[in-house]
């Protein structure tokens, strides 16, 4: 996989929680083929119940390395917070 290529969908397992909003965690990535015709999954953890939500990236789910690290502590950023 080119390091170029673009995202075209992160992967998330949702887990349910009783009296709060669902956790959305992100496990992976979706790459399309070179041809059109497929994507490439990547993930980096397999779901407990073996069902995959894939969604279109939006802006801050790709931050750098640095942003990333220093985004951690503030709750609107935390990507189980997030409605999808």
């Amino acid at each position: 996989m080119a390091k170029s290529q673009q995202m075209a969908y992160r992967a998330f397992t949702v887990v349910k929680r009783e009296g709060s909003d669902d956790f959305w965690l992100p496990i992976g990535a979706a790459f399309p083929h070179q041809d059109g015709e497929g994507y490439n999954l990547v993930l980096q953890a397999l779901p407990v119940d073996g069902r995959v939500v894939l969604r279109t990236p939006k802006d801050d789910d790709q931050p750098s390395g640095n942003d990333r690290r220093n985004r951690q502590g503030e709750g609107q950023n935390k990507p189980g917070n997030r409605r999808r």
